[in-house]
């Protein structure tokens, strides 16, 4: 039995079985409702549900004290009304899900893989900067990547895995070689970030969440954007900086972009800016000069809080100009 999902204020409804996620069923009708992580973190798909029963698995604190739900972790027990605060009309079926060669396999730092997947003849990636496909395991399970490459490279995916001790995909990772096969879905994720070339953009990571941040500023480099930016990119130590000559190449292409290093270990001085703690320290300690009109943060769910803070009650960046890619795990996959 499929219960019908109703958008209120239209016309629009579209089916979602008992044991699918309202999200899903959502984005397979066709219909676009922000989201990012799929996992019940970032409460980017948090909708009012005006009328309906729906059985919950993982709940935002934020968005439960607002009375709104996380589509991405409510299945349906009835018919339901739901009143989302963005949604648009689409295309049905917008990913697709194919079977990729890794052509590359470079080791960037000593627990990082950067992996370029090549896509079979005829196919192309179509995708935004900030988006993330899924890598399809055999056991089942799914693997959340973002590309790093921007989307005009369309003919290859890249990713960037971090080796994590019992991790089902990551410790694979390291062991591929060319001509190995993936299964990937993808794309995922709705990406929102500004096009305004006046309004000052903050980008801040940690580790990998390097990955969309380089798809992003390369997207912005092959427009030749001029559009202030500042990146601060966050590491244990420098070996964590692991792609360091980008840097470079963006420092040449976009004319008004500036990055710092944010290094909680001690380092020799630099040929760039380095603050040594964590990146929620470096933009304090750069409260002053730092204006940003729209942030953009990837990383570890504590590093997002600490980075969103600061941004909100500091620079008093408002709450809808703050997006977050955070690092989780879906706790129905963790079995």
């Amino acid at each position: 039995m499929s219960y019908q999902v109703h958008i209120a204020g239209s016309d629009v409804s579209f089916g979602c079985d008992p044991g699918v996620f309202i999200l899903d069923a959502a984005l397979k009708a066709g219909i676009q409702i922000p989201y990012a992580c799929r996992k019940g973190a970032c409460g980017n798909c948090a909708v009012r549900i005006e009328s309906g029963q729906v059985q919950r698995f993982v709940t935002h604190p934020e968005t439960s004290a607002a009375g709104d739900d996380l589509l991405c972790q409510c299945r349906p027990q009835s018919d339901l009304i739901i009143r989302p605060a963005d949604w648009r009309q689409g295309q049905p079926n917008e990913t697709k899900r194919l079977q990729v060669k890794v052509y590359r396999n470079t080791a960037v730092a000593p627990d990082v893989s950067m992996l370029h997947l090549r896509l079979p003849a005829g196919q192309r990636a179509k995708f935004k900067a900030g988006q993330y496909l899924d890598v399809l395991l055999p056991d089942g399970h799914r693997r959340s990547y973002s590309m790093a490459n921007p989307p005009h490279e369309s003919d290859v995916l890249q990713i960037h895995v971090r080796h994590v001790e019992g991790g089902r995909f990551s410790q694979m990772a390291s062991g591929l070689t060319a001509g190995d096969m993936l299964e990937v879905e993808f794309p995922f994720g709705q990406v929102t970030i500004s096009n305004d070339p006046n309004d000052p953009l903050l980008c801040v990571c940690g580790g990998t969440g390097f990955a969309p941040i380089k798809s992003l500023l390369d997207d912005m480099a092959k427009q030749k954007s001029a559009r202030p930016v500042t990146l601060i990119w966050g590491s244990r130590d420098l070996a964590g900086l692991y792609l360091l000559p980008q840097i470079d190449k963006w420092k040449k292409s976009l004319p008004n972009f500036q990055f710092v290093a944010a290094i909680e270990m001690a380092v020799e001085p630099q040929d760039f800016e380095v603050f040594q703690g964590r990146v929620d320290q470096a933009i304090t300690s750069k409260a002053s000069s730092l204006a940003p009109k729209e942030v953009y943060c990837c990383g570890s769910s504590a590093m997002v809080t600490a980075v969103k803070k600061i941004c909100l009650d500091t620079l008093q960046v408002e709450a809808s100009q703050f997006h977050a890619d955070e690092f989780v795990m879906n706790p129905l996959q963790c079995k």
